[in-house]
């Protein structure tokens, strides 16, 4: 994709309604089509601002197969200026809803009608127009305005009290339904107190604190400590220990659990003075050991396994037996970790991560040879913990290869899909949410064979997140050669030359980061094929000679070369750990560099340890998406035991 593609999308930004736009970026396009010599693009580009030709459309324009969505966004635009009760456009929409009424296209300018509706109060039309499917918060608020305007208001006050119910900030146009309830009297302090906190359990604060001045103050003053604990828990909690003032045991926990997770210093520091406040409550006292064992084991300290020990087996889950056989593994304990083992549930048992670690704790309490049974038996998963198995019995490892037949036939029956065809167009000019709606529609009622052939397809039209995405979805993993895709070859060599990375690290990172598409944006702000964010790209300004743009971070090939860039600085920065340097791609190099072990430590328990989920899987799943792009590149089978190297 060149820079034109990114000036086209930039453009088709401004174009399409929100029948068909539901996404920035730029595009990955299959077509080199230039927009001055598209003159179906050019007329979206005209319907979206409002300019129509007289005259029917040319034939090259109607028989496109998007020819729908244009009629959608002259129409929507017309929606949009209307003031009129009724107009030409409200005939217009309710004409082409009854052509297209079950057809993905449909879905966008019902919502733009119902929008322009209740603009202009038109609420008995709206109501007939409004469908649950579509509607958006506004319109939900908007659908039960409608009905008091329209007196329809048997029943209302329950559903209006479900919209006041939520944990976050609604939009203005709630607001008005709101204050009916109040006028009706039907919006009780009980009420108003249960929405202050969901507010505060989801982490609004400040709109929290808003809506609790509604209340008077001896119902609002507690609410306000639980404000002021989820802000600033360490300093409330000393003054609760310090005067054993009267608070809720779930919020009290609360803070204690923030406290434990962020600050787990001074969580220690509180420990013993808050097991004195709460002695009376036992299932309290169990809680707060519980949180401070949590907090300590992912800040992979000590004192964790005395916080553990202080609680029954029978009292952990699953998910705590995980983190207190972890925390076992950092300080080798290996008869902990055992236990640890042998208490969880027969179903994560089973699972390859934990017999991994039933092979290591064997082999360190019995012995290698012991331990071979184990790690043979995890050979044929195809996980990271295969390659680990494998470096343990120093053996080289193969993927599993099976690959998914392809049917031409049946991927010629499904390339005349009328709803598939529109899919490619979409992702053609750059709108992969529309286009997955037609995909959606178009695979919806397809039989096995059919459904598992999309695969193909969706790989033929290079949308390997697609392919990707219905592979997992129908359970097909091990058809390597159609899931390992290398796009963006000419970028990578040139990337991995100027850098010295790895080419298959590089494939490995893409692949994790945005399966290849080049037009992600997360909401975090990372951007295109590597994820960069805009202040890390800019550490590479001197390099490149220019400001650095958002947009500039779509382009392939700047995207790869900092990105590559970027893995080497961290490789070099972390001493060639490549799991460290792997972490600090994917949470930053602070975040990384504060979960070092003090000595050292095998590379499997450090990565084992890493606290954030995401990030312990990113790490996992890079280190066996390499194995399986060296193993693409050579058809060799790869040596893992660089991957045990201590960190």
């Amino acid at each position: 994709m060149r820079r034109s593609s990114v000036r086209r999308y930039c453009l088709l930004a401004l174009v399409l309604p929100s029948v068909v736009l539901a996404q920035s970026g730029a595009p990955l396009s299959n077509t080199n089509t230039q927009i001055s010599a598209d003159p179906f693009i050019l007329a979206l580009a005209a319907a979206r601002a409002g300019e129509f030709a007289d005259g029917a459309d040319p034939p090259e324009i109607r028989s496109h197969p998007l020819f729908a969505y244009l009629e959608a966004t002259r129409i929507a635009f017309r929606l949009s200026q209307v003031e009129e009760a009724d107009s030409d456009a409200d005939e217009q929409a309710a004409e082409f809803l009854r052509r297209h009424t079950a057809l993905p296209v449909a879905r966008g300018l019902r919502y733009d009608w119902a929008v322009s509706l209740a603009r202009r109060e038109q609420w008995q039309s709206f109501l007939e127009q409004y469908d649950e499917a579509f509607a958006d918060a506004r319109l939900r608020c908007q659908s039960l305005a409608a009905r008091i305007a329209l007196d329809r208001t048997e029943g209302l006050v329950p559903l209006i009290v479900e919209r006041w119910l939520t944990p976050r900030q609604l939009p203005g146009e709630c607001e008005p339904i709101f204050q009916w309830l109040r006028d009706e009297g039907a919006l009780t302090e009980d009420h108003v107190e249960q929405r202050v906190r969901m507010l505060l359990e989801n982490g609004q604060i400040g709109f929290a604190r808003v809506i609790a001045r509604r209340l008077p103050d001896e119902r609002s003053a507690p609410l306000l400590r639980w404000a002021a604990l989820i802000e600033r828990p360490a300093s409330e909690l000393e003054q609760f220990v310090a005067s054993s003032a009267d608070i809720e045991s779930d919020v009290l926990l609360d803070a204690w659990s923030r406290l434990s997770r962020d600050d787990p210093e001074s969580a220690l520091k509180l420990y013993e003075p808050m097991l004195a406040a709460v002695e009376s409550d036992g299932e309290l006292v169990r809680a707060v050991h519980l949180a401070l064992a949590l907090g300590l084991a992912w800040d992979r300290r000590s004192e964790a396994l005395a916080a553990f020990a202080a609680i029954p087996d029978h009292e952990l889950d699953d998910y705590t037996l995980g983190w207190r056989t972890r925390a076992a593994l950092w300080a080798r304990d290996w008869a902990l970790a055992e236990e640890g083992l042998e208490a969880m549930s027969p179903r994560q048992r089973d699972q390859s991560m934990w017999r991994y670690w039933a092979g290591r704790v064997t082999e360190e309490r019995v012995g290698r040879r012991a331990a071979r049974t184990h790690y043979e038996a995890l050979l044929d998963d195809d996980n990271f913990y295969a390659g680990l198995a494998a470096a343990q019995l120093r053996r080289r490892l193969r993927p599993t290869l099976e690959p998914l037949p392809r049917h031409d036939a049946t991927l010629a029956t499904l390339a005349r899909n009328p709803a598939l065809i529109r899919a490619s167009a979409l992702f053609d000019i750059g709108l992969p949410v529309a286009a997955l709606r037609e995909w959606r529609f178009g695979v919806a009622d397809l039989d096995d064979e059919r459904d598992r052939q999309t695969i193909h397809l969706a790989a033929d039209w290079q949308r390997y997140d697609l392919a990707v995405a219905t592979a997992t979805r129908l359970g097909v993993f091990n058809d390597y050669p159609l899931l390992y895709p290398t796009p963006y070859r000419d970028e990578v060599v040139a990337a991995t030359r100027e850098t010295g990375v790895q080419r298959e690290l590089v494939y490995s990172v893409m692949r994790q980061e945005s399966l290849f598409r080049a037009d992600v944006v997360s909401s975090a702000g990372a951007h295109g094929l590597m994820q960069l964010k805009l202040g890390t790209a800019a550490r590479y300004e001197p390099d490149v000679g220019t400001r650095l743009s958002r947009e500039d971070l779509l382009d392939p090939a700047l995207n790869v070369r900092l990105g590559s860039a970027e893995l080497a600085r961290l490789i070099d920065e972390f001493q060639g750990r490549l799991p460290v340097a792997l972490a600090a791609y994917n949470a930053g190099p602070n975040a990384a560099e504060r979960w070092l072990p003090d000595g050292q430590m095998d590379a499997d328990i450090w990565i084992e340890n890493i606290p954030f989920n995401e990030t312990r899987a990113y790490v996992r799943r890079v280190f066996w998406h390499s194995l399986v792009f060296r193993w693409l590149a050579s058809r060799r089978a790869q040596d893992t035991r660089d991957w045990l190297e201590r960190i």
